[in-house]
C-alpha cells in the first residue's frame, strides 16, 4: 500500500503490542543481473507472485512490525506501489514505497529517512530473502529490544571453508593460504535488527566496502550478536535458487495451506 493507502504509521494501532515500535526497511531496487534478463530481482515471480511481495509478507507476518519500508528502483516507486495495492497484504501494518539510490547502502539510508520519529527499531531485509519463517522475524526483534545494538540471523557451515589468493584472471587456480576453523563461521540472513539510533549513525559515519548493514555496526565497535537463522531464509540470486523457492512454497502449500 503507498503511504495514503493507510492510516497514518505514526498512529498506534489497538491491540499492536507493547514495548518499542519496530519498522522494516527493504532495499529492492538492485537489478539482480545474475537471475539473468528481465525483471528486476525483486519483482520476478514465485508461484505466480513477486518475489518482493512473498519478503513484504513474510516480515508483516510478525505482530510486533507495523511499518515496512519499501525502497524501490529510482525510476520504479510508482510501479512498487501499484504492485503493493494490488495483493492482499496484512491490515495491521503500513506500507510505505521510496526511491532508492544508486547503491544498497544508499537505498537503505533513504529508507531510514522516511521512517517516523517514534520507531525505535530497525529491520533491515533482502527483497531476495523472500520465505524467512515468522519466528526468525521475532527473534530478531526480541534480541534487539533485550538490550542488543544489532542482530543478525546466522546459520552453521556445513562445507569447510578455504581462504585463497584470488586469481588475477577467473577460472586459474587459487592458492590457499588457511582454512578457518569452521566452527567459529556462520553464514548470516536477513532480516538484520538494530537499534534505530545506532543504525543510522552506522550510515552517517561509515563509508568504504560494505556487504551488509551489521558489518557497518562492527566498524564503530560495537558488538553484533546472531540468532538461529533458518535455512528457508535463503538468498534468491541464481537461477537453481527459484526452483529451489518454488519447491519450498509447494511443500508450504501442502503441509500448511500456505
Amino acid at each position: 500500500m503507498s503511504d495514503v493507502s493507510r492510516p497514518s504509521p505514526t498512529e498506534a494501532r489497538p491491540g499492536s503490542p507493547a514495548g518499542p515500535r519496530t519498522a522494516v526497511v527493504i532495499p529492492a531496487a538492485g537489478r539482480g543481473v545474475r537471475l539473468g534478463p528481465g525483471a528486476p530481482k525483486a519483482l520476478r515471480a514465485l508461484n505466480g507472485t513477486p518475489m518482493l511481495i512473498h519478503a513484504v509478507r513474510a516480515m508483516a507476518a510478525s505482530r510486533a512490525v507495523s511499518l515496512v519500508v519499501v525502497v524501490a528502483p529510482p525510476d520504479g516507486a510508482a510501479e512498487v506501489k501499484s504492485l503493493l495495492d494490488a495483493h492482499a497484504l496484512p491490515e495491521r501494518t503500513d506500507f510505505l514505497v521510496v526511491p532508492g539510490g544508486e547503491s544498497r547502502q544508499e537505498s537503505v539510508k533513504l529508507g531510514l529517512d522516511a521512517l517516523p520519529p517514534d520507531y525505535d527499531i530497525v529491520l533491515v531485509h533482502d527483497a531476495a530473502r523472500p520465505l524467512v519463517p515468522v519466528d526468525t522475524v521475532d527473534a530478531v526483534i526480541e534480541a534487539v529490544r533485550d538490550g542488543a545494538s544489532a542482530v543478525v540471523p546466522a546459520l552453521p557451515l556445513a562445507d569447510t571453508v578455504k581462504e585463497v589468493e584470488p586469481a588475477a584472471v577467473t577460472g586459474e587456480p587459487e592458492p590457499v593460504v588457511a582454512t578457518p576453523q569452521r566452527a567459529r563461521l556462520r553464514a548470516v540472513q536477513t532480516p538484520q535488527g538494530f537499534d534505530r539510533a545506532t543504525l543510522m549513525r552506522a550510515h552517517e559515519t561509515v563509508t568504504g566496502d560494505v556487504t551488509d548493514d551489521a558489518g557497518m555496526v562492527e566498524r564503530l565497535g560495537l558488538t553484533v550478536v546472531a540468532v538461529p537463522g533458518h535455512e528457508e531464509a535463503f538468498k534468491v540470486t541464481r537461477p537453481l535458487d527459484l526452483v529451489l523457492a518454488e519447491a519450498v512454497l509447494a511443500r508450504r502449500r501442502l503441509n500448511d495451506g500456505f
